[in-house]
């Protein structure tokens, strides 16, 4: 039996103090266009909550080399600030700038020096508890919407592609995509070993998924130029749905799981609180010993909250409480936060069936490498 300290666990709400770090390489000679464009975000960026500070540096071996760091008293504000529209007309500027980037992101686990043993605690946050265990994989997602419809043609086409290939390069490889829709509303989920953004990077060059991007591209809600990198650019960073939290249990054979998404709502502003009502009850469901949940990703952007579960056996045949959605006390905390208010949560099985019957979404395609 998997104990508690082995469990596999990410999370953007553990409360500890999140560190930023964006490479980026410049085009020859856009340094001071670059420098322009800095000193706006930065002055933006110094008025958002819950931003400490943030650090520009430029490489002494290679000029087109430069190096942002910012710090945050916790990662939420961080993830709402970098997934509001505000942000991405913050950083437009920067595009023609920058040759390539790449942002990681550390919760801030221990800390040595003077400086940082000077500066109160509550200014500074608090530093992770202790080091997670992990499985290697990264995990994130995509959200779009289709003209209201065309959902049937769009889904014969996500459905009716072939796999690109597995392998991006000797570090990294695509494991899963799952395809889900809702409505009008189209997830894919994607796991990576390696490098997210060499994997996305490869995915979007093989030919089989550009016909797929642009058999879609009639019936988007949102226009997009694939041909053109500034609109194929904005399309994918509003489209962008990270992970805010992952649990696995580790008590069930992968043969023994069935995957189901389930979609959620929120009220206006009280998407990233839902999210974390969310994980708190996953975190729940992943301590008991009996219970069915091997796995739940929690994917949130603005107030668009999608929850990945790998449950042993029909997510149907499950009790309330099980799914962390059963009782009156929780049924009233998901109704302060969802769309709709409280009218309909379950607070008995049968309630529950029928909440779960709409929060589920159609799977289209489940894609797995062939030695995963």
């Amino acid at each position: 039996m998997t104990t508690l300290s082995e469990r596999i666990s990410q999370s953007a709400f553990d409360g500890s103090r999140l560190r930023v770090i964006l490479l980026l390489d410049l085009h020859d000679g856009a340094q001071n266009q670059f420098l322009e464009a800095y000193e706006h975000m930065r002055n933006q960026v110094a008025s958002i909550p819950g931003h400490i500070s943030d650090q520009l540096c430029q490489s002494i071996e290679n000029p087109s080399q430069w190096l942002i760091t910012s710090e945050w008293e916790s990662a939420p504000p961080f993830l709402a600030w970098v997934n509001s529209e505000e942000h991405v007309k913050t950083v437009q500027p920067l595009h023609s700038c920058v040759r390539d980037t790449r942002s990681l992101r550390f919760s801030v686990l221990r800390e040595t020096g003077l400086a940082f043993e000077s500066t109160p605690e509550p200014v500074r946050g608090q530093l992770q508890a202790a080091p997670r265990l992990g499985d290697g994989v990264v995990r994130h997602a995509l959200t779009f919407t289709v003209k209201p419809g065309t959902e049937d043609m769009v889904a014969k086409i996500l459905a009716d592609y072939d796999s690109p290939q597995a392998k991006v390069d000797e570090n990294t490889r695509l494991r899963r995509t799952s395809l889900f829709m809702h409505g009008n509303r189209v997830v894919r989920a994607v796991e990576v070993e390696g490098d997210l953004m060499a994997a996305l990077r490869h995915v979007s060059r093989q030919p089989e998924v550009r016909a797929v991007e642009e058999a879609i591209n009639p019936y988007l809600e949102q226009d997009r130029d694939l041909a053109d990198p500034d609109s194929a650019r904005m399309f994918f960073t509003r489209a962008a749905l990270p992970t805010v939290h992952h649990v696995k249990a580790g008590r069930h054979a992968a043969a023994d799981v069935q995957r189901h998404a389930l979609f959620y709502q929120a009220k206006e502003g009280c998407g990233m609180a839902l999210a974390r009502l969310l994980a708190g009850q996953d975190e729940e469901a992943a301590e008991d010993v009996a219970g069915p949940i091997e796995s739940s990703t929690i994917f949130q952007r603005d107030d668009v909250v999608v929850r990945l579960l790998e449950v042993s056996g029909p997510l149907d045949a499950q009790p309330a409480q099980a799914l962390g959605i059963g009782g009156d006390r929780k049924a009233a905390m998901l109704g302060r936060l969802l769309e709709g208010g409280a009218n309909g949560l379950p607070t008995t099985d049968p309630e529950a069936a029928r909440f779960l019957a709409q929060a589920e979404m159609t799977l289209i395609t489940d894609r797995r490498a062939s030695e995963s």
